[in-house]
């Protein structure tokens, strides 16, 4: 008890005061400065852009609102530039956990190699990523030259749009699932093994249920990341409009054109969509993490 006093007063919590009392100090200030800074924060640095993306929007009437983000050029790099972060996602959701299991449940030589490698999107500009794909895949490339006598081009269409985004997509999947497979408990394999669980038995009813909120959020993640890429795309996509031709590039055009209104038309319908898709992919979450407690 002396011991509790002593490291209480050099707290500055005062010697009579009740243990309950002492429990409820916080180390941060109280509840309304910590919030009030929050939404200060984040006015500053989310909500005052994005309401000066809508107030330009609103100098558009409603026909010419529509006109701008329903153009077929426009329309074309919507289906691009969604379809495509998509499918990446869905492959790095797959790549992605295979390549945290390999890191966390196996030993071998060069591992921190390749748990470093792993960043090397974060690290690398956009721009140089896009480049060292362009020189690999282009026809003349590496790996291009190998597939070309088979009519196979990765560079310069959509291929090359989906590869690049894959690429700068992985890291996101692989650290949010990585911590969890630390942490899952093996004895609980090991004991759905002794009871004569198969192997897809025990990753179906034992793993994937623990990381799949970590999956589901690497996924998010990975799309939302996906769909503003710009400077990795342009340099392999080609940029040929209604074929390869994503809407970030659509909205730079229109700036470079002076039609901010445009450019600013065509942010928002983007933004909304992807607002809708990560508040489906929350409840994806929020269901999922309900259902394995529920379980438990």
């Amino acid at each position: 008890m002396t011991v509790f006093a002593n490291a209480g007063a050099a707290a500055g919590v005062p010697a009579g005061t009740p243990a309950r009392a002492r429990a409820t100090r916080r180390v941060l200030p109280g509840f309304k400065i910590t919030l009030g800074f929050t939404l200060f924060y984040l006015s500053i640095i989310v909500l005052i852009p994005l309401s000066a993306l809508l107030f330009k929007t609103f100098t558009l009437t409603w026909e010419q609102f529509v006109s701008a983000v329903t153009s077929p050029r426009v329309i074309a790099s919507y289906q691009l530039t969604f379809g495509a972060s998509f499918l990446a996602a869905v492959v790095n959701a797959v790549a992605g956990l295979l390549v945290a299991w390999v890191l966390v449940r196996y030993q071998f030589p060069g591992k921190r190699i390749i748990d470093a490698l792993v960043d090397l999107p974060f690290a690398l500009p956009t721009a140089v990523a896009g480049i060292s794909l362009t020189a690999l895949l282009a026809s003349n490339g590496w790996v291009g030259s190998l597939l070309e006598p088979y009519g196979i081009q990765l560079a310069f269409n959509r291929n090359g749009v989906v590869i690049a985004l894959i690429f700068i997509g992985l890291p996101f999947v692989v650290r949010t699932v990585q911590p969890v497979l630390e942490d899952a408990e093996k004895e609980l394999e090991e004991a759905a093994t002794c009871l004569g669980a198969t192997r897809w038995q025990t990753f179906r009813f034992v793993i994937f249920p623990t990381i799949a909120p970590a999956l589901l959020t690497g996924f998010a993640m990975a799309f939302a990341r996906a769909i503003g890429e710009y400077g990795s795309v342009i340099f392999i996509a080609g940029n040929m409009p209604m074929v390869s031709e994503i809407t970030p590039l659509i909205i730079i055009g229109k700036l470079e054109q002076y039609d901010y209104a445009g450019a600013t038309a065509v942010a928002v319908v983007m933004l909304c969509i992807s607002f809708v898709m990560l508040l489906v992919i929350n409840a994806l979450q929020s269901w999922q993490r309900h259902r394995a407690g529920a379980k438990s």
